[in-house]
């Protein structure tokens, strides 16, 4: 691990957009979750078969799209978590595979990177 850290202030910088991603980012999964768990305002019970069949499979897969991105964003919020830890541990900004700090100019778009450019470029 490297010596060179991000300041304090440099973190509690990062700690405040973090935060504020985490806010949304919560938000975002419980409007998720909320469109899963309708049951669907408008059905097709009183349609044709036919039309009713193609409109259900259309349901079908506009459900699992949103449950794959709800699965996404619980995935994101865990990356938050994980970067709020490393700024408490005053590990944040520190690249996992070359132990440098990670450009703050990436950390502002990913705050939730563990790698720099150059390391993630490798993979």
């Amino acid at each position: 691990m490297a010596e060179v850290r991000f300041s304090d202030d440099e973190l509690k910088e990062f700690e405040i957009l973090i935060k504020e991603k985490l806010e949304q980012a919560r938000q975002d999964l419980d409007q998720l979750k909320k469109s899963l768990s309708h049951s669907d305002d408008n059905t097709t019970e009183d349609t044709s078969p036919t039309f009713k069949m193609m409109e259900d499979g259309s349901e079908t897969m506009s459900r699992e799209e949103t449950a794959q991105l709800a699965s996404r964003q619980e995935k994101f919020i865990r990356n938050l978590e994980n970067a709020l830890l490393r700024i408490r541990n005053k590990t944040y900004g520190i690249c996992r595979e070359t132990g440098k700090l990670i450009a703050k100019e990436r950390l502002r778009l990913v705050p939730h990177a563990t790698l720099s450019i150059d390391a993630k470029n490798k993979q």
